[in-house]
């Protein structure tokens, strides 16, 4: 998912707050207009929260997913046996050879046409957003859609704290493309204008939901361990992981201070594309 930096994604830790990372992706789906959809596909599909959420919403659609991290498909499969998941990063399945998989579309299910492309949390990871979106325009069915829900949150604090510890720390040379894993997001008025040409209709919004996270500023650390702060560990020994987490983790009992009961709000800015072809 990240160019230059191996991951290690892990089912377990991400749906250790899957009430939470669930609600955006049941929102932007509720946002979609009644469409006829025959096939659907989940891009990055992690472990299948999102994909089921896609398959509940269109019943009688043949619905599947892909994702990047073996453990992730895995935790897929368990969850939804009767949906057909692939090892495979987004950018690889964007750049498949269209006409020959129209030719082995018995051979190997996914392709498209599709009546709705489900992207859940994973392009802010790929770059190039000026050819990547209108590219999975171009693998919509006419009157399909696209439904993307991308995180918004790197001016946040526990982002902004990720890369400034890891610059101060003695590992700084080794996290310096950590900080440039994910690129900050364009505007709203960008998307609409890349996608608008494109398509019959384009709705573009902006969200923060503040999370209630039990367990105080720990919980923020947790959260974060299954997803942004991946990039800055992976690269780190164990020694040198858990000096980065103990740094990391008193910046962020500052940045976000408990409530009265314990528990801490996380605010999380996420933008939401809808796009109709």
């Amino acid at each position: 998912m990240v160019v230059g930096v191996e991951l290690s994604w892990s089912a377990k830790q991400y749906l250790a707050f899957e009430d939470e990372r669930t609600r955006p992706v049941r929102d932007l789906l509720a946002a979609l207009p009644q469409i006829q959809v025959r096939s659907g596909i989940d891009l990055g599909c992690g472990p299948g929260n999102s994909t089921e959420a896609l398959a509940a919403q269109f019943p009688v659609a043949e619905i599947s997913g892909i994702d990047s991290s073996p453990d992730m498909i895995q935790a897929a499969q368990r969850r939804l046996p009767g949906v057909r998941f692939r090892v495979l990063d987004v950018e690889a399945w964007c750049s498949e050879d269209r006409r020959g998989e129209l030719r082995r579309s018995n051979a190997k299910p996914g392709f498209g046409p599709f009546g709705v492309i489900l992207a859940n949390a994973v392009l802010q990871w790929l770059p190039n957003h000026a050819q990547l979106l209108p590219a999975l325009v171009g693998r919509l069915a006419s009157g399909g859609a696209l439904a993307v829900q991308m995180p918004d949150n790197l001016d946040e604090p526990a982002h902004r704290l990720m890369r400034e510890v890891g610059a101060a720390g003695p590992w700084a040379g080794k996290l310096a493309a950590a900080a440039t894993a994910r690129a900050a997001l364009a505007g709203a008025a960008w998307y609409y204008e890349l996608l608008r040409p494109l398509c019959a209709k384009v709705d573009v919004w902006r969200t923060t939901y503040y999370h209630s996270l039990p367990g105080g500023a720990g919980a923020v650390v947790e959260w974060f361990k299954g997803s942004g702060l991946l990039p800055f560990l992976e690269p780190l020994g164990d020694a040198e992981r858990a000096a980065y987490l103990t740094q990391y983790s008193a910046a962020i009992s500052r940045a976000y201070p408990a409530l009265a009961d314990g528990s801490v709000l996380l605010p999380f800015p996420r933008l939401f594309i809808v796009a109709i072809r």
